[in-house]
């Protein structure tokens, strides 16, 4: 059973940097789609960065330049946050789609607050 292992999450200042981090646990096989998603309060979810296995890389407009998507060998994705800004706060979700199935982390909650 494909398990998805997030961390990474917590509070930092504006302008501060966080190194999220997730891994699809279980996975036999390559993942070939894994993506970062964020939902703040009152907000509807919406993808932040995403990446494939062959390394194509897609990010949000209001994150392009500041964050990086970036994945492992072992089935391991992260995203380098930098420049944080209060409107990043939110909850981190990691995503991926895997032999035809969806599946969804736990969620790791970034502050970003003076």
């Amino acid at each position: 059973q494909v398990e998805l292992v997030e961390s990474g999450g917590g509070l930092v200042q504006p302008g501060g940097s966080l190194r999220l981090s997730c891994t699809a646990s279980g996975a036999a096989f390559t993942v070939n789609f894994m993506a970062w998603f964020r939902q703040a309060a009152g907000k509807e979810r919406e993808l932040v960065a995403a990446i494939t296995a062959g390394g194509v890389t897609n990010y949000a407009d209001s994150v392009k330049g500041r964050f990086t998507i970036s994945n492992s060998n072992k089935n391991t994705m992260y995203l380098q946050m930098n420049n944080l800004e209060p409107e990043d706060t939110a909850v981190y979700y990691c995503h991926i789609n895997y032999i035809r199935k969806n599946y969804w982390g736990k969620g790791t909650l970034v502050t970003v607050s003076s």
